[in-house]
């Protein structure tokens, strides 16, 4: 008589397959609880969008609609941007921020307040991640990217605009300016205005972006309290460096414009670095010439692009005087770029024969030759 013995084989294997059997359906559920989570989040988006208010997405959702980070478009001082889309429809740029501390708060009431803004030249916040450490801000894609890849020379007709289009572009984004000056609850003062900080759209309108460096106050304060210079170089207002030229003020964002707006018709930065890689603010004295007709380095053909150079520089000129009270308030700017500009005059230059740069702080206030309403500094 044979005896075999019984093995638990069939039982394991049994087992086995229901392990599997089961792993799967856990699967499947995550799979398609997932979708209809991804489906709920783009129809609150959605709905959001609409409402004109900005989505709090988690971190999660933002390395999926970055697809893992995987299309760069630039990197800043203040964080990487990504390429995103949120549906076939909605491509957007994700900003992810640097050094990220604290519980979010205060990022979040920035961003609430940053998500009220609405105007035709201020990007637009559709979104933003304060998940942990975790900070991002969501905004449209602009496939134009910003005025820095336009800046050039007249000569350079695969790149500049053309004198028309630049100054609707001046025109929009000193539009921006006065709106965040003037037309929010709280004057908003950017203190980072420059090229790589104004996208421009498919018509070429110019969107403000990046408000990380964006402080708030009262519309009937017109001085704010800065504990370091904050903002890009070449750009940054002398009060900003030093208080000893004016205080902090919403005409730190003039000069920082007026200095956009001479290189723009420049066609080249006012900046430099030396042999020493030390960095050098080069003060525009070559507008000067422009400006009276002598030997320039520009190139302008036409008689009516001479008159809308020569406005631009004059206008630049004023707003990048070192003395606070002498640069015009963002609504004279308007005012000054919407007229012809035959009556414009520019300031002299704060150069003296010998070249040397007048650094005296006590500037005394000159007759600003703007013909429109002068707007002065308003007291604490």
């Amino acid at each position: 008589m044979c005896l075999t013995e019984d093995t638990p084989t069939g039982g394991i294997a049994g087992f086995i397959l229901v392990l599997l059997l089961a792993k799967a359906l856990f699967h499947v559920h995550d799979h398609y609880k997932m979708k209809g989570e991804d489906q709920a989040r783009i129809e609150k988006f959605l709905e959001d969008y609409k409402a004109m208010k900005p989505t709090r997405f988690t971190y999660a959702d933002i390395k999926r609609i970055t697809n893992g980070f995987s299309e760069s478009l630039g990197e800043g001082a203040h964080g990487a941007v990504f390429k995103g889309m949120l549906s076939r429809d909605i491509l957007v740029a994700v900003k992810i921020l640097n050094d990220a501390v604290g519980d979010g708060m205060d990022f979040i009431n920035e961003v609430g307040t940053m998500g009220k803004i609405h105007h035709v030249n201020v990007v637009r916040l559709l979104g933003f991640c304060a998940d942990g450490f975790h900070r991002a801000l969501v905004y449209d894609f602009f496939p134009n990217g910003s005025l820095q890849r336009f800046l050039a020379p007249p000569d350079n007709k695969d790149v500049f605009l053309g004198w028309e289009k630049l100054q609707q572009i001046a025109l929009g984004v000193a539009k921006g300016i006065e709106y965040l000056h003037l037309g929010c609850d709280h004057r908003i003062l950017h203190f980072d205005i420059n090229p790589h900080n104004v996208l421009i759209d498919d018509h070429f309108n110019p969107k403000i972006t990046d408000f990380g460096l964006a402080k708030l106050c009262p519309k009937n304060q017109s001085t704010v309290s800065v504990t370091a210079a904050r903002g890009t170089l070449g750009y940054i207002a002398p009060e900003v460096f030093s208080r000893n030229f004016g205080n902090v003020s919403y005409k730190s964002d003039i000069y920082s414009y007026g200095m956009l707006l001479l290189e723009m018709v420049g066609g080249r930065k006012n900046t430099n670095m030396s042999v020493e890689e030390s960095f050098q603010v080069l003060y525009p004295e070559w507008i000067h010439n422009l400006v009276e007709s002598r030997d320039v380095e520009v190139t302008i053909e036409e008689e009516g692009d001479v008159k809308i150079a020569r406005k631009l520089a004059i206008i630049g000129l004023w707003c990048i005087q070192w003395n606070p009270v002498d640069r015009p308030s963002m609504k004279t700017v308007v005012q000054m770029l919407e007229g012809d500009g035959d009556k414009l005059i520019a300031p002299p230059t704060p150069f003296d024969k010998s070249g040397s740069s007048r650094t005296n702080a006590v500037v005394q206030a000159r007759h600003q030759n703007f013909e429109l309403e002068i707007i002065h500094e308003m007291e604490e």
